[in-house]
């Protein structure tokens, strides 16, 4: 049995799909809910943002194309 997940949220009424999917009558599911707690939140993201910004921060110079030493094949961007 093959699982995806799909993401969705509740409206108070019913679960909603956030993008389409086609589903067959009767198809079984397993719904996961994801219990948001207000400040919690915060603290699982506080990590990530600091080293994202210590990454990526305001004083990052523009690399151009030119450093590429061997181009990706697989890449499909710009």
């Amino acid at each position: 049995m093959q699982t995806i997940t799909l993401k969705a949220h509740f409206d108070g009424k019913q679960i909603l799909l956030d993008q389409p999917y086609e589903l067959e009558p009767d198809q079984k599911l397993l719904v996961s809910v994801l219990e948001t707690r207000g400040d919690e939140d915060d603290d699982w993201y506080a990590p990530s943002v600091a080293g994202l910004a210590r990454a990526y921060g305001d004083d990052e110079p523009e690399y151009p194309t030119s450093l590429i030493k061997e181009r990706n094949p697989l890449y499909k961007g710009k």
